[in-house]
């Protein structure tokens, strides 16, 4: 396996903005939803990331995708790709 296989295309998720208070750094909320292994019920699971906005253009309640990078600080993984919705 040479290094042009071992590299995938980077994970994307999609979430809620909860919080932008930071320079340049949102927190996102995001669902997925999980089926029990042994009960077969379907649970959702949350994680709050957070993800670089250089513009600071996200603002609370904003459906955004975020794309995985490089390590930007000791939390911050993700950077914001777009803007699904805007606010109300």
């Amino acid at each position: 396996m040479n290094k042009s296989e071992s590299q995938g295309t980077k994970r994307m998720l999609t979430g809620y903005v909860i919080s932008n208070k930071t320079d340049k750094t949102v927190v996102v909320r995001c669902e997925t939803i999980v089926q029990h292994a042994l009960y077969k019920k379907y649970i959702r699971r949350r994680k709050k990331l957070m993800a670089h906005d250089p513009e600071n253009t996200c603002q609370i309640g904003d459906k955004i995708q975020i794309i995985e990078s490089r390590p930007l600080s000791r939390r911050k993984r993700w950077h914001v790709h777009s803007v699904l919705e805007q606010a109300v």
